[in-house]
């Protein structure tokens, strides 16, 4: 349902919250969350320019959440690299429909809206906070973990 985009960008924010307000560069971003790190700078611009991230050059410098993980919600996330893109008039342009969904584009849209809702109403902190027996992400062979 949700792009590789949006999955990479949601792990590289809960990264950043989990490791806040400590900068971390592109290179550890990308080896914690498994993420290429071409791929990885191109959805932290995308954050960046809608203001979730911030980043500073030389040393000690890096990338930080711009946000606190308190007030920044998964919606901000999604909607800064890929909107959801509710449906607003009929996605088969049919002039006799417009705006008037029909039942099966509006249930759609709808299931669209529960996400959005739910997604509006779940802060990084939330995320990083639920009680889980899961390590986020995957193991890593051999039980080797990145360095932090």
């Amino acid at each position: 349902m949700f792009s590789q985009t949006v999955e990479y960008a949601l792990r590289a924010v809960v990264h950043l919250a989990d490791r806040s307000p400590s900068p971390r560069t592109t290179e550890q971003i990308a080896a914690a969350t498994k993420v290429p790190r071409p791929y990885l700078s191109k959805v932290l611009q995308g954050l960046s320019r809608a203001g979730l991230v911030k980043s500073q050059r030389g040393i000690g410098g890096g990338i930080t959440l711009a946000k606190s993980p308190e007030t920044l919600t998964i919606l901000e996330v999604v909607e800064a690299v890929e909107p959801l893109g509710r449906i607003k008039t009929c996605p088969l342009g049919l002039s006799a429909h417009g705006v008037n969904l029909c039942p099966l584009h509006k249930r759609l849209d709808n299931a669209l809206a529960m996400v959005e809702d739910a997604f509006r109403a779940t802060t990084l902190a939330e995320i990083l906070a639920e009680p889980t027996t899961s390590v986020p992400l995957c193991a890593f062979p051999g039980g080797m973990r990145p360095a932090s």
